[in-house]
């Protein structure tokens, strides 16, 4: 049976008639194919990287599977319509933590047209992206059974600082994610998260390691999703720690040429990420 995700942070989102991705109970994430050529345009880096010897597999881990396409009835009741069929990072958890990093100071590509090279240079400019090299674009942290998860609306997350941004990923893997600005997150996940030999910094690390010789695609407007599970690890498990790249509307060919963008942004990110893990340590 498909249904809403209720674990999406960012980007199209289903509901009130909008058209959105949809989900299933087999572990399939259905993205609709964007109009304006960026549905095609994801479709064919998608066929593209999935059959690309020139991947290697441990990075190769840190992308949705891809199932091929389905032509799905929409979310908006518009009737069936074409979708990618994707792995479901968050399908065997029950209660995930998820953030949205839109990495990169530049969201806009090359051959862009102007009017959507404006319209991302307004964003970049207006939001973290420039300056940082990275926005968080949206962010959902379980709290517990009694509050539930902790979601900065929409408008919130767009108008972060600098600062809020640190302070989005220090709630990120905090036991007491709270809107009251005099409540200090204590980070106590973040070794259990963002530490150790399988956490999200080190998979960052070996990303930014490829990233640092991969020059068969630029990745602009692309996210890093990252995710968790709380509950394991207060019950002694692993936290299921994961990084997956998300949306690929704006891959463009390398051409030889090392991707600095994308890289000087997941770079950013990481810094901040290790600064939270050596401040918790």
């Amino acid at each position: 049976m498909l249904k809403v995700p209720d674990h999406q942070v960012a980007g199209h989102q289903a509901g009130d008639g909008k058209l959105g991705p949809l989900i299933d109970d087999s572990g399939h994430f259905y993205k609709p194919l964007q109009n304006d050529g960026r549905g095609s345009h994801e479709l064919a880096f998608y066929t593209s990287f999935s059959t690309d010897t020139r991947i290697p597999d441990h990075i190769r881990k840190f992308f949705p599977v891809f199932y091929g396409t389905r032509h799905l009835e929409a979310s908006d009741g518009s009737g069936l319509y074409p979708h990618l069929a994707l792995e479901d990072t968050v399908s065997s958890r029950i209660n995930p933590s998820v953030l949205d990093a839109k990495i990169g100071s530049r969201t806009w590509y090359p051959q862009a047209a102007e009017d959507y090279i404006i319209k991302c240079l307004k964003k970049d400019r207006e939001t973290t992206s420039l300056e940082l090299g990275f926005r968080v674009s949206g962010l959902r942290v379980y709290g517990n059974k009694e509050t539930g998860f902790w979601k900065p609306d929409k408008k919130c997350v767009l108008n972060f600082s600098i600062e809020d941004t640190r302070l989005a990923l220090r709630k990120f893997v905090s036991s007491n994610p709270s809107t009251d600005s005099d409540i200090k997150p204590d980070c106590s996940f973040a070794s259990a998260v963002y530490g150790g030999p399988a956490g999200i910094l080190a998979q960052l690390l070996k990303l930014k390691s490829w990233f640092e010789e991969q020059t068969i695609f630029h990745f602009y407007s692309c996210s890093v999703l990252m995710v968790y599970e709380k509950e394991s690890i207060l019950q002694g498990r692993n936290s299921g720690a994961e990084i997956k790249l998300v949306d690929f509307a704006h891959v463009i060919e390398g051409k030889g040429v090392i991707d600095h963008n994308f890289l000087g942004g997941l770079c950013s990110l990481i810094k901040l990420i290790s600064d939270i893990v050596t401040s918790s340590a």
